[in-house]
């Protein structure tokens, strides 16, 4: 099935009312026949990222007077994972460190991005503080997340400029999502 990444944009003041609003998300996304994978909140709690599993996003508009401590709702958008397996994804609940968007020049399609993707990936190597996990890359390929685990900004900032690739903007991320990644 298909992967829907959707963002939230949070006035929640604490970490429990995010993860309350996360689990609304997750309990919507169920009645609909889809499946939270992961999420990833920021520190300072907006946005939060969702990663949704469902046969189509038809079904995925989220209502959000259901959802507290939620101002805004973007996507959902269908997502490719790169660099890790779905089921992998599933099954790991550690945390993650460090989320990067970019926001990919229109010039750059899928194939473009995979094959670039591929050939730069190797180069991570110069940077061994720093793991590469995972990326979303929407579909669209307007902007993709990469996740990481790393000591700090500065390693994850080195790693992109190893593989040659801009940061549009860097999260450094909460911890403790129920037993979700972030």
């Amino acid at each position: 099935m298909p992967l829907y990444l959707i963002e939230l944009t949070t006035t929640a003041a604490d970490r429990p009312a995010v993860e309350a609003a996360i689990a609304e998300v997750a309990r919507q996304a169920a009645g609909l026949g889809g499946e939270l994978i992961e999420s990833q909140v920021t520190r300072d709690l907006s946005p939060v990222y969702v990663v949704i599993e469902a046969a189509s996003c038809a079904g995925l508009r989220l209502d959000l007077e259901a959802l507290p401590g939620i101002s805004a709702i973007a996507g959902p958008d269908e997502v490719r994972l790169v660099g890790a397996d779905l089921d992998d994804v599933k099954s790991a609940k550690r945390t993650v460190d460090y989320l990067v968007e970019w926001d990919i020049p229109d010039e750059i399609g899928m194939e473009d991005y995979l094959a670039r993707k591929k050939a730069k990936a190797p180069l991570y190597a110069e940077v061994p503080e720093v793991s590469f996990l995972r990326t979303y890359v929407r579909e669209d390929t307007s902007k993709c997340l990469c996740l990481y685990d790393a000591p700090d900004e500065s390693a994850v900032r080195r790693a992109r400029a190893a593989v040659s690739t801009p940061v549009s903007r860097l999260y450094a991320l909460g911890h403790g999502n129920e037993g979700e990644e972030g």
